[in-house]
């Protein structure tokens, strides 16, 4: 892309320590304007050149694919409510993993210990020729306190907005006093509900399930949610009662954009979920690590619809968790993956730490967009406001491009200022620049600063197109390869001057050598 000719000014080039990016400061205005007086006709023209001047360069069968790519649109559309399939039950009878069953992979996190499961979380799930959401929930018990108070409260509300539920027993302990409590609750709401006698592994414990006859719901169907024995039979009986469009859910919207909220524990990433639902949808407590399963919600904010993730914090590396930690940042990542964009929470009463840092490279990583959210600013004195700013230039400072917004989860102080930043994050993610200007802007930021000479030879941009958007990635055809601070260079220059606020860009490289000519 440069024409061989040698700037006035070269700046010497150390590899890796930024010299190359801070000597021109000042000078790329000059390229800016340049570039900016380019009509699209024009640029155009040179890119099309340009894409014809790669046929006497050795090709590899994908280049095809990416020079003649295509993008497509994402549409929103409304869906017919599904119904809703609740499982309760008391604490450690197998109800998460009857879900994973169901669902035929490992969603809910399981463990042997009783009070997993805190919150009601959905998942859509299918049989047969039916889909229906399938809702998980903590284990309920009378007089419960505390945290355990939270979780009854929200199994309860599990109920109230299912068209059937599952009442989960442990056919080999037999009908407890408890469970004979949640049969009464079960009355009180009128919902069918079929009786599930779990962890009858073999025809020698099927007699145990006979004796849950004096709950009064019915036949129990003996299961194993373990080994999968007898679930086909209870799904049948539960498509039969369960009706055709749920009577309670909404309709469903096929395109909200996905919101996952993450940081580590207890910085108010569930407060945050339930302010803006307006409901307390998720288990909120002191207790760090509250949540565990990703908790999917539809809200309302700035009069259009959001499908918020409350996650479970991130304690630590993965490979140094135990149990249910463990399967809890494994739901994290995923859901992140899910996502289109990252609402990375920090506790500003406290220091940027290793963790927060860490969690943003996680977000980096999986190519979403980015927005930090800097929670309890109701709280922050003079003395910490300073010491958070120097923090975030210190720590922060790679991601300088995301939106930043204070709020406080408890009391929706700013809560409205969220949604211009997730707004500016995911149309910078969603962004396209044509092929044309992408090659007239390169075209000429490489003919005012060419790359530096290696081994006596000076690689060059042969050709740049975006290979995708989610997140911007762009490919640069070379002759030879490019320097990391070269390349940090060029990223540097495209968010000046075509934004991205909020959006990571990726720079790829492919080096091609000329085609020899035959003889």
């Amino acid at each position: 892309m440069t024409d061989g000719n040698t700037p006035a000014f070269e700046p010497e080039f150390v590899e890796g320590d930024g010299s190359f990016e801070d000597a021109y400061e000042t000078a790329s205005d000059t390229v800016i304007e340049n570039f900016e007086r380019i009509d699209d006709e024009t640029a155009e023209m040179r890119a099309d050149m340009l894409r014809r001047s790669l046929e006497e360069y050795d090709l590899e069968a994908d280049d095809r694919e990416v020079l003649e790519g295509y993008f497509g649109e994402d549409g929103t559309f409304l869906m017919p409510a599904l119904p809703v399939l609740a499982v309760v039950g008391r604490p450690n009878v197998g109800k998460s993993a009857l879900v994973n069953r169901i669902l035929g992979r490992r969603e809910a996190v399981v463990e042997d210990v009783p009070g997993v499961t805190r919150d009601r979380v959905s998942y859509r799930a299918g049989w047969l020729d039916r889909n229906f959401t399938l809702v998980d929930t903590g284990g309920w018990e009378p007089d419960a306190r505390g945290i355990d108070r939270s979780v009854a409260q929200q199994a309860e509300m599990a109920i109230q907005l299912a068209d059937a539920v599952l009442f989960v027993v442990d056919a080999n302990v037999g009908a407890t006093s408890t469970d004979e409590e949640v049969v009464r609750l079960l009355r009180r709401s009128d919902r069918p509900v079929l009786l599930v006698a779990n962890k009858v592994d073999d025809t020698v414990q099927e007699p145990n399930a006979s004796v849950l006859w004096s709950l009064g719901l019915g036949e129990p169907f003996p299961v194993s949610a373990l080994h999968g024995r007898g679930v086909a039979d209870m799904l049948d009986e539960a498509m039969r009662i369960l009706p055709t469009t749920s009577a309670v859910a909404k309709e469903e919207v096929g395109g909200p954009r996905r919101v996952a909220i993450v940081g580590r524990p207890n910085v108010g990433k569930s407060s945050l979920l339930n302010k803006a639902a307006g409901d307390e949808r998720v288990v909120v407590n002191d207790l760090a690590g509250t949540t565990r399963d990703p908790v999917d919600e539809l809200v309302e904010i700035g009069d259009r619809t959001w499908r918020f993730i409350d996650t479970a914090g991130i304690r630590k590396r993965v490979h140094l968790q135990q149990g249910a930690d463990f399967y809890a940042s494994l739901r994290t990542a995923t859901a992140i993956e899910r996502a289109e964009v990252a609402v990375v929470v920090f506790d500003v009463t406290e220091p940027i730490g290793v963790q927060d840092v860490r969690i943003v490279e996680t977000v980096l990583e999986s190519g979403r967009a980015l927005v930090l959210a800097f929670n309890k600013w109701d709280e922050l004195d003079e003395e910490r406001r300073w010491m958070l700013e120097r923090e975030i230039e210190k720590d922060l400072a790679h991601v300088a491009w995301a939106p930043r917004v204070n709020i406080s989860a408890k009391t929706g102080r700013h809560l409205e200022k969220l949604v211009p930043a997730l707004d500016a994050a995911l149309e910078s993610w969603d962004t396209r620049i044509p092929t044309g200007k992408l090659n007239a802007f390169l075209t000429e930021l490489a003919q005012a600063f060419p790359h530096p000479l290696r081994g006596g030879k000076q690689p060059r941009v042969l050709f740049a197109t975006q290979a995708q958007t989610r997140p911007p990635t762009f490919v640069l055809f070379t002759t030879g390869f490019l320097d990391p601070g070269y390349r940090r260079f060029i990223t540097r220059r495209l968010r000046e001057t075509f934004g991205f606020v909020g959006s990571p860009i990726r720079v790829n490289m492919r080096v091609r050598e000329r085609r020899s000519k035959k003889k």
